[in-house]
């Protein structure tokens, strides 16, 4: 029997020498507030071992903006235990910047009622981390990572905290007696930057820099093509090393159709789990791609994708808690009669249709998604519901018999809040269940059915959002208003800007 701790050390480590790292300095803002249960207390007594054996030197502490983007702080190795143990501070404002680091809501001169006390002045918000989510980065060197909650300095969670939303959502789920399992698929772009151009375009709040000069890395129109994917075979593997590397369920890394056009696949997980599995991919595939000399984007339709936008199909289905059995798969009997979902199922899928136009916000918040939703696309137009059908809005999927019925919304854009994007769709499938909605029939022809188009600009699914009272009475009146305002302001600018097809169309004609 071994007696002691044999394990390997790196270089700088103190191996069994090391102490957990709650050892000490429990008064802190994590014990005083009671914001860790007992699975997070054990994975933070494992942390200090994993930093001292690998040696790790320093660790970021990162959260999910509003925008979906993540910020934060990197701490030095002697750092990150009072940081376990008291949270990091940051400013409150993160929380009220659009697209551009812009703050659109107004923190000193008050009055605004989105703009609380807690966020006048832009004072602090205390950042405390889900021990739960800790990971060692595999591109870059001794360095760990670990995603954050937003709270304020009162040990109050930031009402505008994404993670924290979705959490309350998924509560009230369970409440219900119900939970989610979410499977991601996300597509996105890749790029070469163009020889000799700037890496970096100077710019500031209100007005970002220049994009960066690309240039393609495949040509496009060959769906699935083997040899194309072969061809970027170097990429495949950086990607794959990376993703597996960081613990990230990947499923798959394919060849989508349009230029330089790609999509993975990760594993169904639980929907929590799922939306942070789906912001780490996002950030670790720009990571690693800009270190290795290529270019990703996740916004939807970059110039030059005329040929096929990229989307974020999210995959979801219940699971009762009471027996562990799907929710949306047809009894026996329905299924005989041609039904493809339970009456609860398609209860859900009715609230998803009910409230897709206000969800947009959620599932596609910035101006360029609405440039994705075109007829005969694979992207929907309308809200619609299909048996298998890729055209419609949302696809059910799986059969009678397979266990594995269940709902794909294909609306989303792959730069959405996972949080949001999951939480806008517990909110509107809870609705359709409590409401006991009808979804209708499905649809064959998805792009000649008469019915609601889906919003034409960010503006429309704004007005949408302000007009359907489901999301404020989830997620609070102000919490809607705070968006809103937001994307207002984005949208604003937007339309102030003269663009280049305005100067071509008329600057030589007028």
């Amino acid at each position: 029997m071994r007696s002691a701790d044999e394990r390997p050390l790196a270089e700088g480590g103190e191996g069994s020498g090391a102490r957990p790292l709650t050892d000490s300095g429990t008064d802190g803002f994590v014990d005083r507030h009671g914001l860790w249960d007992d699975r997070q207390r054990a994975a933070a007594a494992q942390i200090r071992r994993v930093i001292d054996e690998l040696g790790l030197d320093m660790v970021r502490f990162s959260f999910a903006d509003q925008h979906g983007v993540l910020r934060g702080k990197t701490l030095t190795r002697d750092a990150v235990p009072g940081a376990l143990r008291s949270g990091v501070t940051a400013p409150s404002s993160l929380l009220l910047k659009d697209t551009s680091g812009r703050t659109v809501l107004p923190v000193f001169s008050g009055g605004d009622p989105r703009v609380s006390r807690h966020f006048a002045g832009a004072g602090d918000i205390v950042l405390v981390p889900d021990p739960t989510t800790f990971r060692v980065l595999p591109w870059a060197q001794r360095t760990g990572w670990i995603l954050c909650d937003v709270f304020h300095p009162d040990g109050t969670r930031a009402p505008y905290c994404p993670r924290g939303m979705l959490r309350g959502r998924l509560d009230a789920l369970a409440g219900a007696g119900y939970d989610l399992t979410v499977g991601v698929e996300l597509e996105f772009h890749v790029f070469r930057p163009a020889a000799g151009s700037a890496r970096v375009g100077v710019g500031g709040p209100g007005a970002p820099g220049p994009p960066p000069e690309v240039e393609p890395v495949s040509g496009g129109s060959q769906l699935l093509h083997e040899e194309g994917l072969d061809r970027l075979d170097g990429l495949v593997g950086l990607l794959h090393r990376g993703l597996t590397g960081l613990d990230l369920p990947l499923r798959s890394l394919e060849l989508e159709f349009g230029p330089n056009q790609m999509e993975l696949t990760l594993d169904a997980r639980g929907a929590a789990r799922a939306a942070d599995d789906a912001l780490l991919t996002r950030a670790a595939v720009r990571q690693i791609c800009r270190r290795n000399g290529y270019h990703a984007t996740f916004m939807s339709r970059p110039a030059g994708a005329e040929t096929a936008s990229t989307g974020w199909h999210l995959h979801q289905s219940l699971r009762s808690r009471e027996t562990g059995e799907t929710v949306f798969a047809p009894s026996a009997a329905r299924a005989g009669d041609g039904e493809v979902l339970s009456a609860r199922g398609r209860h859900y899928l009715a609230g998803l249709l009910e409230h897709a136009a206000a969800a947009t916000v959620f599932t596609t918040p910035t101006v360029n998604g609405y440039k994705r939703y075109l007829p005969l696309s694979l992207a929907p137009d309308r809200v619609v519901w299909g048996v298998d059908n890729k055209g419609a809005m949302v696809r059910v999927v799986g059969g009678p018999g397979t266990g594995g019925v269940r709902l794909e919304n294909r609306s989303g854009e792959p730069a959405a809040n996972p949080y949001l994007y999951v939480a806008s769709q517990v909110i509107s499938g809870m609705d359709g269940m409590a409401r006991k909605l009808d979804p209708g029939p499905p649809v064959l022809d998805p792009y000649d059915a008469k019915a609601l188009r889906l919003p034409g600009s960010l503006a429309q699914a704004l007005d949408a959002l302000d007009a359907d009272p489901v999301f404020a009475r989830a997620l609070g009146q102000d919490v809607v208003a705070w968006l809103t305002g937001i994307k207002r302001e984005e949208f604003a600018r937007y339309l102030g800007h003269v663009s280049d097809w305005e100067q071509r169309e008329y600057f030589d004609l007028f």
